[in-house]
């Protein structure tokens, strides 16, 4: 896939080639061109996996100030390029000057909450459709009642009444999964993380994690500090921004698949383990199934609400750091989080 969203051009297809052609970038595979861009349409350039660039689009890049960014194949940050001039240290500025006012703040973290209850919401709605009866019926209240929380994030008016009000929808919500999963043989009683202490728990901690690391990748990629966020207290060595952006991906793009790999019996209880100190962990064979599933699910189309055509669930982590990047140095008026249907 090649694709220019928001003045980025993305590169993921393996085994591309990337040089600079009169000023324009012509990108090629099994020598033959299948894009071209005008270099002077490009803030940034982000590439995955074994892409090669040549030197002389390199150097244009660092002189024109256009950031190139690498990722590996399970779309971790790997390295990037940005030249003196580049603007990412006043986006950083912004960022932490955004951290500062708590009105920004409680802004950002009102919008990433939204789009959560709103994903959780649908996550359920949509599951509902092909439910049993009963459960259906139950999965139908539970919706009914995240969607009467939404005032509640509005009138919120600190932080601590924000999480409180996403505390209570993450027990509403949980309440639906367990509906869904009890009769597959995986109930949730609670949701446990520092250990997991049933399979369910653990297979959503691992799935959350990679979720983590994307969100972590792309604000990297765009310039953003992974570590300063709004929604989630900041303390060293916590990716603050990539949580607070995983939290309105969390549904959609962790919790949808892990029913998926239940209901179809990709995932078993006999590929689950108890450890010692009562922590439940996966087996080799069953991160691999994962990996393999959460990858074909980052290659699936999707529409994205602020554009007219599909892009890959893998690139909204990416979108959405830019989106809070534009909103960050007063491009655009609001951060508008992810809403999945």
């Amino acid at each position: 896939m090649n694709r220019v969203l928001l003045n980025t051009l993305y590169v993921m297809q393996p085994e591309g080639y990337l040089r600079l052609d009169n000023d324009t970038v012509r990108v090629e595979r099994d020598k033959q061109t299948v894009l071209r861009v005008p270099l002077l349409h490009l803030g940034a350039i982000v590439v995955r996996g074994h892409v090669m660039i040549s030197p002389g689009l390199l150097a244009a890049c660092a002189e024109a100030g256009i950031a190139l960014t690498w990722l590996d194949r399970r779309d971790r940050f790997s390295a990037g390029l940005r030249g003196p001039t580049h603007g990412n240290v006043l986006l950083r500025i912004a960022q932490v000057e955004a951290w500062q006012s708590p009105e920004t703040t409680l802004s950002i973290a009102r919008a990433i909450v939204r789009g959560k209850l709103r994903n959780a919401r649908n996550t359920l709605v949509r599951r509902a459709r092909d439910a049993a009866p009963e459960i259906a019926q139950t999965l139908r209240e539970v919706s009914a009642q995240l969607d009467a929380l939404p005032p509640g994030v509005d009138q919120a008016t600190d932080l601590d009444g924000l999480r409180g009000v996403e505390g209570n929808a993450a027990r509403v919500y949980f309440r639906g999964i367990d509906e869904l999963t009890r009769p597959l043989g995986f109930p949730f009683e609670r949701r446990s993380r520092r250990p997991p202490l049933d399979p369910l728990n653990a297979l959503l901690s691992f799935l959350y994690t990679i979720v983590i690391h994307d969100c972590a990748s792309a604000c990297e990629g765009v310039g953003l500090d992974p570590q300063i966020g709004w929604l989630h207290t900041i303390r060293p060595g916590r990716p603050a921004a990539a949580l607070d952006l995983a939290e309105e991906l969390r549904s959609s793009l962790a919790d949808r698949l892990a029913l998926v790999l239940l209901s179809r019996r990709q995932l078993k209880p006999s590929d689950f383990t108890a450890q010692p100190g009562g922590a439940i962990s996966l087996s080799d064979d069953a991160r691999k199934t994962v990996l393999a599933e959460y990858q074909r699910r980052k290659q699936e189309e999707i529409p994205h609400p602020l554009f007219e055509e599909n892009i890959p669930f893998g690139l909204v982590p990416h979108v959405q750091a830019r989106l809070l990047a534009r909103y960050l140095r007063n491009d655009a008026p609001a951060y508008v989080p992810f809403i999945y249907t």
